[in-house]
């Protein structure tokens, strides 16, 4: 296969196995996904998978007993952010998981002035 064909296809975990992208979140959109920021924090609320729960779907109620962020998801199980996304919006819309969003920026796209104050704090108490 060459990279134009493998494109938009994801390795799993079993080697010489490829999966399309599109399989691993069951071709959900997930409607509210692209509104999620990637540095948003994911923290499960439920720890009981439903009956057939895909490996996927365990596997970020397993990394979500701390927060974790979308990037570190993407991360973990090999798969585009916004694959992640997906799958996080899938699993908040069941109740597994809580989404917990950044402050918002400034008008000027920059952290506001507490945020890096307590970021400065945090830095310091190290």
């Amino acid at each position: 296969m060459t990279p134009d064909e493998t494109a938009g296809e994801v390795a799993s975990s079993e080697p010489g196995r490829v999966v399309a992208v599109y399989d691993v979140n069951g071709g959900s959109t997930g409607r509210d996904s692209a509104e999620l920021p990637m540095e948003s924090l994911v923290s499960a609320t439920q720890w009981t998978p439903w009956p057939g729960m895909q490996a996927e779907y365990r596997s970020i109620l397993e990394m979500a007993g701390r927060p974790v962020s979308l990037v570190e998801i993407g991360a973990a199980l090999q798969i585009p952010v916004g694959v992640a996304r997906v799958l996080v919006s899938d699993l908040a819309g069941a109740g597994y998981v809580a989404v917990h969003e950044p402050e918002p920026t400034g008008d000027d796209g920059r952290p506001r002035a507490a945020v890096l104050e307590r970021l400065l704090e945090g830095l310091r108490a190290r």
